[in-house]
């Protein structure tokens, strides 16, 4: 990566039934490379069978499921949904573009969107171990201890608006 790409800016925007399959292939080698190792083999096909299931791809069809990306020229380098009202679901950045601010930006977005569109007054996320310290630094706070279910290590966190 040249110093150059380091500078461009990227635009966060909802995704495009096109960007589906990229969005969710960064999602999965970014689950892989920093939260796979911190759950079990259940939990690792738990993940991967929810973020390619059919059901879930029609509801973002649908607009029931709001996907949005971030993205350097053509390449999708983040992404972040909500679901259930106002529940924040999938927030991955592509390895080589995390510490960045993509993330942020794309949660920004999201809280936005919920705040001023969707008028939800709180967003809540299931946070893995790894993201814990990043959702704090954006405002949110653990609202029960780390739980596990099916494999799944998360800390139960939300943001009121």
């Amino acid at each position: 990566m040249d110093i150059r790409s380091l500078r461009r800016p990227y635009e966060v925007r909802w995704a495009r039934t096109e960007e589906w399959i990229p969005a969710i292939k960064m999602i999965w080698m970014t689950f892989l490379k920093y939260e796979g190792r911190d759950y079990t083999e259940e939990g690792i096909r738990n993940f991967f069978d929810f973020i390619t299931d059919e059901d879930l791809y029609i509801s973002f069809l649908k607009g029931e499921y709001r996907l949005m990306v971030a993205l350097d020229e053509e390449k999708i380098i983040g992404a972040g949904s909500v679901r259930d009202k106002n529940r924040l679901s999938l927030l991955f950045v592509d390895e080589a573009y995390q510490n960045r601010g993509v993330g942020s930006c794309i949660l920004r977005k999201l809280c936005h969107y919920l705040k001023t569109e969707a008028g939800e007054r709180f967003m809540s996320l299931q946070a893995a171990p790894y993201a814990v310290n990043f959702y704090r630094k954006q405002g949110f706070r653990a609202v029960h201890p780390e739980v596990e279910f099916s494999g799944i290590r998360v800390t139960p966190m939300e943001k009121v608006f």
